[in-house]
């Protein structure tokens, strides 16, 4: 394919800032308008939630109506227009499915409908370029709440001229979230039972959206090149990693960008003082400034160690906890932002309790609070289980928080440790699942500090590195193109 600009369709469930519940929002809020940026013409599609007419941003509502043909029926479906910067995003207007408090349920339960909910987002998204008369060369869906956009594609709308030229890419961002739901649906959602397969939408007697993407994408792709050859093991693959296996000659890993605008230190404004890789000095001043904010003892030679995440297993969580009292024997303070499971806010609570002054745990999320933690520490915890990209370290190395995380996914791809090549650091690595070896990590971090010259080196080749979403946005580009030679060819 040559070197035309692009028509692209991006559908996805939340994009921030109108909707998010994690890392795929800020994709989704960020690739749209660095694709623009490249001369391509992009287009997204989202849920027209609550909270998006709630957020104040200017939409324009059509007064046409998109017929979307779901379980038999024709649904009428409207949709208004916002931006994304200077990018289109159309918002799917269905009240008694997307008019709710939650974007996929409420009290730690799904809505039972949601196959429905994505459903009809993924065929809306279709009719809806028909209808704006746009003709994608690439649809790009992303997670299980699109991924019966391929599925549309490849078994209804195959022949038609409107997207008679248009490939699919599908982008897995977690694959522990596999939407799952009765054979039943099927129906529900005007799809042939004969998808009830194990070659198709069949997983362990439910249907799979997120298989659907995957088996019927032309391409798929992962969020970093580590996370992307993990999930074809049994230990990362959470039983999809024989299907991953047999398409990985179409399976890729692009690395998640970061938004060097809307993180960074030098113009940020929850921060006492901005401070920036070549003028470091306000750093300083935002530790003094945390200490007094969380009551902890004002002490600038004591290392300030963060946390900033979801309170899951997947992100650890355990491991700090079964090591806390050997944590808080060493010379550091210890700040931890995040919610999640009830258990581990209890005993994270109950842990904190034993070491005022020394520690302080915040539940819930204050974005204003999360960066100024950012900005205020010295070290930043990631021991993630698996994790597919990971945004708390990249956001870390800008601040000038030092990553210790454990070796896998993306915190792989963009940590580097002094033991590996002690020229390129910006950080520390431990391999094993385990409380030693996160402590040992910490240690060996810890030792760093106590070296002043060592430890600028270290803060500030990370606070340099660029993790910006333009390579991101030319991965994908070349991947586009791919699809369309595959197609064309």
């Amino acid at each position: 394919m040559s070197d035309r600009s692009l028509n692209i369709l991006m559908v996805a469930s939340e994009a921030a800032p109108f909707a998010k519940t994690g890392g795929l929002a800020d994709v989704v809020g960020a690739l749209p308008p660095a694709l623009q940026a490249r001369g391509h013409d992009v287009r997204v599609v989202l849920p027209g939630y609550r909270c998006v007419r709630q957020s104040g941003a200017p939409l324009r509502r059509s007064r046409a109506k998109i017929p979307v043909p779901v379980g038999g029926r024709l649904y009428p479906a409207g949709y208004r227009e916002g931006r994304l910067d200077e990018v289109p995003v159309y918002f799917i207007e269905a009240p008694e499915l997307f008019d709710r408090d939650g974007l996929y349920g409420e009290q730690g339960q799904d809505y039972p409908d949601n196959a429905l909910r994505f459903g009809l987002l993924s065929r809306a998204a279709l009719e809806l370029a028909r209808r704006l008369d746009f003709k994608p060369d690439i649809v790009h869906a992303h997670d299980w709440q699109t991924g019966l956009v391929p599925v549309y594609l490849h078994q209804h709308l195959w022949r038609d001229p409107h997207f008679i030229n248009t490939g699919s890419l599908f982008s897995i961002h977690n694959l522990g979230y596999q939407g799952l739901f009765a054979a039943e649906s099927l129906t529900e959602l005007g799809l042939d039972s004969a998808l009830f397969d194990i070659d198709r939408l069949e997983y362990h007697g439910m249907i799979s959206l997120l298989k659907g993407g995957i088996r019927y994408a032309d391409r798929v792709n992962t969020v970093s090149p580590t996370y992307c050859r993990e999930i074809q093991t049994p230990e990362f693959g959470m039983g999809f990693e024989g299907l991953l296996t047999s398409r990985r000659n179409r399976l890729h890993g692009i690395l998640n960008g970061l938004d060097a605008a809307l993180w960074n230190p030098q113009g940020d404004p929850a921060l006492p003082q901005r401070y920036s890789a070549d003028n470091p000095q306000g750093k300083q001043v935002c530790k003094q400034a945390l200490q007094e904010e969380l009551g902890l003892q004002p002490d600038p030679a004591i290392p300030i160690v963060a946390m900033v995440t979801r309170l899951d297993p997947q992100k650890g969580i355990d491991l700090l906890i079964e090591n806390w009292q050997d944590l808080l024997a060493r010379k550091l303070q210890l700040v931890i932002l995040g919610s999640g499971t009830p258990r581990y806010e209890r005993q994270l609570d109950e842990l904190a309790r034993t070491c005022p002054g020394r520690s302080k745990v915040l539940k819930g999320f204050n974005d204003p609070l999360a960066r100024r933690i950012y900005a205020g520490s010295d070290l930043f915890l990631m021991p993630s289980r698996y994790e597919p990209c990971g945004l708390g370290q990249l956001i870390a190395l800008r601040y000038g928080s030092v990553p210790v995380v454990r070796a896998t996914g993306g915190l792989a791809d963009t940590i580097s440790d002094p033991q590996d090549a002690a020229e390129e650091a910006n950080g520390f690595l431990f391999a094993e699942d385990s409380a030693s070896a996160l402590l040992q990590a910490l240690d060996r971090a810890l030792s760093a500090y106590d070296r002043p010259p060592f430890w600028r080196k270290l803060v500030e080749r990370g606070m340099h590195q660029d993790f910006s979403w333009q390579g991101a946005a030319a991965a994908y580009v070349a991947l586009y193109r791919r699809i369309n030679d595959d197609r064309s060819g």
